[in-house]
């Protein structure tokens, strides 16, 4: 399958399964081929609770300077890109009361956005064995919050492109996202 159309596709909405599918499918992400870089992204709507979230919130992506200083949730627009402490997101709250908050930008929010600014990075990147679905566990480059009891899986979508797999403490399946290097 092209990879345009893939993202193309999982932008559109898939199954989780099918998104689980994929995901074990890809190929493993080295540390080294993600870091130095910014990242932008979006979501992968799979009807997970969190769907849209990411969006209403101008969430832009992530920056990985390197494998320990790993910067997991950016907001703005580039240029004006600042990180935000995901401590100071309620991440559960979110995933419980995602279905019914309004799937579009929500007045207000960037003040609150803004609050939670950091210098400091809040993630680091490390190898972990993960499958989302019934495909094989692979170790592949993962993101592993500071924080939290989240863990961001990463595989090669395209040669720039990675298919994200957040898995989240509490949740029954991984929510989806992408990456796309700036």
């Amino acid at each position: 399958m092209n990879s345009v159309v893939t993202l193309h596709q999982l932008t559109s909405g898939v199954s989780t399964t099918d998104a689980a599918t994929l995901f074990d499918s890809l190929p493993a992400v080295a540390v080294p081929d993600v870091v130095g870089a910014t990242w932008h992204g979006g979501e992968v709507p799979t009807d997970h609770p969190m769907d849209g979230l990411l969006t209403i919130s101008g969430w832009y992506g992530k920056r990985f300077d390197d494998a320990d200083r790993v910067h997991p949730l950016l907001f703005g627009e580039r240029g004006s890109l600042f990180p935000v402490n995901p401590k100071l997101v309620p991440i559960g709250l979110l995933n419980t009361l995602g279905p019914k908050l309004p799937k579009r930008k929500v007045p207000g929010l960037s003040t609150g956005i803004k609050a939670a600014k950091t210098r400091r990075h809040r993630a680091r990147l490390r190898v972990v064995e993960f499958q989302a679905g019934d495909g094989p566990a692979k170790p592949s480059a993962a993101m592993v919050y500071d924080d939290l009891p989240i863990i961001d899986h990463f595989r090669w979508l395209d040669t720039d492109i990675l298919l994200g797999a957040m898995d989240l403490r509490g949740s029954a399946h991984p929510y989806f996202f992408y990456l796309e290097r700036d």
